[in-house]
């Protein structure tokens, strides 16, 4: 009996850089994966692989391997969360230091974004995925919930991914339509960053009850969604939150 391959799923890296006078790992540029983003979407019985940035002219050595090659070979790609997506990525200055983002990892995670989508390949977006595919076609940040748009929905708390709020889905909406009979549910969401001037062929999807902005989805000729929240950490926060395996199916399926 033949084997039905797994489906391969690439997964965006989270860049950690040099550390002023820091020594091994610390002087070193890191690329990394979360565990939980990576057993989530392994549950199906899929092939995780990460996917390094691509340096054509690195300092180790050369490559003829593109992007593009990734986006051949792999049938979907996660991006997985992380630091702010920089200001300067949608063509406006940081309000304040700390909300300059890593321009580096927009840049690698950009191209990703790109290259899969040329290509016909589907993208899941989670949390800064999300608002990186939302710059990627052309759309806006607001660089700070608090300030910029001032709620009642603690989208933030030190809680981290214990910290979680309700979210509701577009009536006739794809994401809906996924999950059937549930019209929304409780969501481990923490950002501080959300998503603003909607891109070009971006729709919503979900929403908190504040209005702000939990889920996109573009109306192109592929799969291209994303989530504020991280599905990956429902399992450790109770048996209340939304169970989202109907979005990765949704992902999965159009991967296959």
């Amino acid at each position: 009996m033949l084997r039905r391959r797994p489906v391969h799923i690439g997964l965006s890296a989270r860049i950690t850089h040099p550390e002023l006078a820091g020594v091994g790992l610390k002087s070193k540029t890191l690329q990394v994966l979360e565990q939980s983003v990576a057993q989530w979407a392994a549950s199906r019985d899929t092939l995780v692989l990460m996917v390094p940035s691509v340096l054509k002219d690195g300092p180790l050595m050369r490559s003829n391997i593109r992007v593009r090659d990734y986006a051949d070979f792999l049938d979907g790609l996660i991006l997985q969360g992380g630091a702010d997506v920089s200001p300067r990525a949608y063509g406006e200055e940081p309000l304040k230091p700390e909300w300059g983002g890593d321009p580096v990892r927009d840049a690698y995670e950009l191209e990703l974004v790109h290259e899969f989508m040329e290509a016909g390949k589907p993208i899941l977006g989670i949390c800064r995925g999300m608002q990186l595919i939302n710059v990627a076609l052309g759309g806006s940040l607001y660089q700070d919930i608090p300030s910029q748009c001032p709620s009642e929905v603690p989208h933030e708390t030190p809680e981290y991914e214990r910290n979680a709020h309700e979210v509701s889905f577009v009536q006739g909406g794809h994401m809906a339509q996924w999950f059937g009979a549930t019209t929304g549910g409780k969501v481990a969401s923490i950002h501080h960053q959300a998503v603003n001037r909607l891109g070009k062929g971006v729709v919503v999807e979900a929403t908190s009850a504040d209005g702000v902005v939990e889920a996109i989805r573009w109306t192109g000729r592929s799969f291209v969604c994303g989530v504020q929240w991280h599905p990956e950490f429902h399992h450790l926060a109770g048996p209340d939150m939304l169970d989202c395996n109907p979005l990765l199916d949704a992902f999965l399926k159009a991967a296959r």
